[in-house]
């Protein structure tokens, strides 16, 4: 079931693009961890006095796990604050002379990352990551060869460097999971630096998604009937004039409509859009089509889908405004129809449109 419920999601299609790409988002993960124990430094201390190491054996792997929130800045980048624990790493030593050195050391604190997403595809990012973590180490030794550590019990805290990498699939624009590679520098409790890794895939969540859809239609209230005159014969007037069909087609520049890279329509753009429905006053409309067109800059697939979301905006805003849904149609044209050329800055600014074509009849009066 959770697989079906997985490929549902990856068919979902995007709508809230703009919303995803500031969002808050919480996460969680958890992986396998690797520490490097520093074996030449333990074995000088154990070789003092004429003895010699017969077995020396570690573990160096445990469990590590994370959970974190973050704020994406925009669709490349995004601050993260997180919850760590690296889990357990230890290892056990004898010497001549029937001498036993045991340690044990754990790793776990915060961290402050910059995130970098550099995307393949609308779902599949690069992820890049640096920042700082502030890591508690503590550290346990027993045996009866402790003379050969300064402190048989001790705890650390320092600030470190970290930085990792990894792979992120958006499952819909709210849900991701990520694999990611990441490199912990920390004090190991008895004076010194060394590396812990954490191979982890985490399950990210995005917040506040705002609901898609369209305004309801709703019909004007009827108008009273006014007061019925007094009959007075009057001659049949003339038979009126048959309306006749007509068709108005408006282009707009993006400019106009939106910001930059954006299918949010902004206040100029409906107050332009406003203009166009006083000037329909008195048409029995039929048909109204918003189509969408971009310049060439960018993917095919990305300026596609741009060039319908924009043109999906505009219905929705006509529809708000008291249009039938049922009557107006959206069309992306991506930069398949360019009316100038995209070599200049001209051209381009000429084909970053958005036309809406209305079909209805008048009534011609004399």
């Amino acid at each position: 079931m959770l697989a079906i419920q997985v490929a549902q999601a990856a068919d979902e299609p995007f709508v809230n693009p703009d919303w995803a790409n500031s969002a808050w988002y919480i996460g969680a993960g958890a992986g396998r961890s690797r520490a490097t124990i520093d074996e030449p430094r333990l074995f000088n201390s154990l070789i003092g006095n004429g003895s010699t190491v017969t077995s020396f054996n570690k573990d160096e792997r445990d469990t590590g796990y994370k959970l974190f929130v973050g704020k994406q800045l925009n669709r490349y980048w995004a601050l993260e604050l997180g919850y760590f624990d690296l889990g357990k790493f230890s290892f056990n030593s004898t010497t001549s002379g029937n001498g036993v050195l045991n340690g044990e050391a754990g790793f776990r604190g915060g961290n402050f990352d910059v995130v970098g997403q550099f995307p393949f595809t609308e779902r599949l990012s690069l992820l890049a990551r640096f920042g700082v973590d502030y890591t508690k180490t503590s550290t346990r030794f027993n045996g009866n060869r402790l003379a050969a550590v300064t402190s048989p019990d001790n705890s650390e805290r320092k600030f470190g460097p970290k930085a990792g990498f990894g792979l992120e699939y958006k499952l819909t624009e709210a849900l991701a999971v990520r694999g990611e590679m990441e490199r912990f520098r920390v004090n190991d409790g008895v004076g010194q630096r060394g590396d812990v890794d954490l191979l982890s895939v985490s399950l990210v969540y995005k917040l506040g998604r705002p609901a898609h859809s369209a305004p309801a239609y709703v019909p004007p209230p009827a108008a009273e009937p006014a007061p019925a005159p007094a009959v007075v014969p009057m001659p049949p007037p003339p038979p009126p004039k048959a309306p006749e069909p007509t068709s108005e087609k408006v282009s707009f520049a993006a400019e106009a409509l939106f910001d930059f890279d954006k299918s949010v329509v902004k206040p100029n753009g409906k107050a332009a859009l406003d203009d166009l429905l006083s000037k329909l006053q008195g048409m029995n409309t039929e048909v109204m089509i918003t189509v969408g067109h971009t310049d060439s800059v960018g993917s095919d697939d990305y300026n596609m889908k741009l060039s319908l979301r924009r043109a999906e905006a505009v219905k929705a805003y006509l529809v708000s405004k008291g249009v039938d849904t049922a009557r107006v149609y959206t069309e992306g044209k991506g930069e398949s129809q360019p009316m100038g050329d995209n070599g200049t800055a001209e051209g381009r600014a000429k084909n970053r449109r958005v036309t809406v074509e209305v079909v209805g009849t008048r009534t011609v009066t004399k």
